[in-house]
């Protein structure tokens, strides 16, 4: 690339642009910042333009859109013609753009092939794996890692990263499970899903409004049975005679959650709380969730345990203590890895009765929640959004022998 050429840099996700795919988003600003010019190429949603142009980021999207329900042949279908719509855009766009570097997010790890054109070009080549397919396909399928089918989701993985220049993913934990499934450790790298610090940040403690009587406690977000929402339904149901002014929030909802939004309305009437269960199913963007979160006592993070949610961080999770909320979660290795009893609340995962402890602990000890939220700034201040942007935009320039 000469000298005087622009660092340009597109992204491929199968996901809609910009507002279900916030981690695209942010590491696209990062690099716009710092004077890349951005493309992205995405799906295209019903009411959706083609093209447009998103924050000073070019948004190209494609005629195919996400279903939810379809089954494994139906997704990889989706999958498939994603794949040639989108290798046959970006090798169009590189041929006029002439990218320094294209970044491929997950899902599917072999996705990343739609580069190979740009790659053969000079492109260097970034996979981004948001979620590990292996463990992703063993839960949502309900089979073993031994499994012949996730051994052959495992090899197209390995397959992938190879083919990639560098790998980027979410944790540590997860980044050690690729290296050793025979990635190069080198040329591996993590970007956290840390709380956007536009939007998720402390303000001055607030005193409870007048007449609040209420211990409220908040879910928001995807409502999957893996992140055991219903169990923090079970746990208050538990202690609504001992808390009468127990409520817990749950934020979340849209057609493709119907089934599991109507599954929770259900459980709720089956245990008779309906007094102390809200649902909260309004859309909100996301400038204004934080009010919502933080009109809430603590947060609540109950996932269950299996092999993919193992190396889960939850956003959720660190968004409520970039907010100053305490915060209720289930043990698990990843969390282990980056907290401790002094940040949160922890307790058994899919324990309902731990569960319910812990909610009455800090129902009960204002200074327990007190000692939590100051705890927790720790991992605020080590992985906040500038740090972690700070070193994505770093590993872009290395990969690009950019000097700035």
């Amino acid at each position: 690339m000469p000298p005087t050429a622009p660092y340009r840099h597109c992204m491929v996700v199968h996901a809609y642009y910009p507002l279900r795919e916030t981690r695209v988003e942010r590491e696209a600003i990062a690099l716009l910042k710092q004077g890349y010019e951005i493309d992205v190429i995405c799906l295209r949603d019903q009411d959706d333009p083609s093209f447009s142009v998103e924050e000073g980021v070019n948004v190209y999207r494609l005629p195919v859109r996400r279903r939810k329900g379809r089954g494994a042949t139906g997704q990889l279908v989706e999958y498939l013609l994603f794949f040639l719509l989108a290798a046959l855009k970006l090798t169009g766009l590189h041929f006029k753009r002439r990218y320094c570097a294209v970044q491929v997010h997950n899902l599917p790890d072999f996705l990343v092939f739609v580069a190979l054109v740009p790659k053969i070009m000079g492109a260097k080549v970034i996979l981004d794996i948001h979620d590990i397919m292996p463990e992703f396909y063993a839960v949502k399928f309900n089979v073993d890692m031994s499994n012949f089918f996730v051994r052959l989701v495992k090899l197209q993985e390995r397959i992938s990263c190879m083919f990639a220049d560098r790998v980027i993913t979410v944790t540590e934990p997860w980044r050690q499970k690729l290296i050793e499934r025979g990635v190069t450790a080198s040329k591996t790298f993590v970007v956290m899903n840390v709380a956007d610090a536009r939007f998720f940040y402390r303000q001055p403690q607030a005193e409870s409004p007048e007449g609040d009587e209420y211990f409220k406690l908040i879910y928001h977000g995807i409502l999957s049975p893996r992140y055991g929402i219903d169990l923090t339904v079970r746990a208050v149901a538990k202690l609504r005679h001992e808390i009468p002014a127990l409520r817990f929030i749950i934020h979340g909802g849209g057609d493709i959650w119907r089934k599991e939004l109507n599954a929770l309305r259900a459980l709720t009437e089956e245990l008779h709380c309906q007094e102390h269960i809200i649902f909260s199913t309004q859309f909100v963007p996301t400038a204004e969730l934080p009010a919502l979160v933080r009109a809430a006592d603590a947060g609540v993070v109950s996932y269950r345990r299996d092999v993919f949610t193992d190396g889960i961080l939850p956003t959720k999770l660190m968004e409520y203590i970039a907010l100053g909320l305490p915060v209720i979660a289930a043990r698990s290795p990843v969390i282990d890895a980056y907290f401790n009893d002094t940040m949160l609340q922890l307790f058994e995962p899919e324990n309902v009765d731990a569960l319910a402890e812990a909610i009455a602990t800090l129902y009960h000890s204002p200074q327990r929640r007190a000692d939590l939220i100051a705890g927790s700034n720790e991992f605020n201040r080590q992985y906040s959004w500038a740090k972690v942007s700070a070193g994505y935009v770093e590993f872009v320039d290395l990969l690009c022998q950019r000097q700035r």
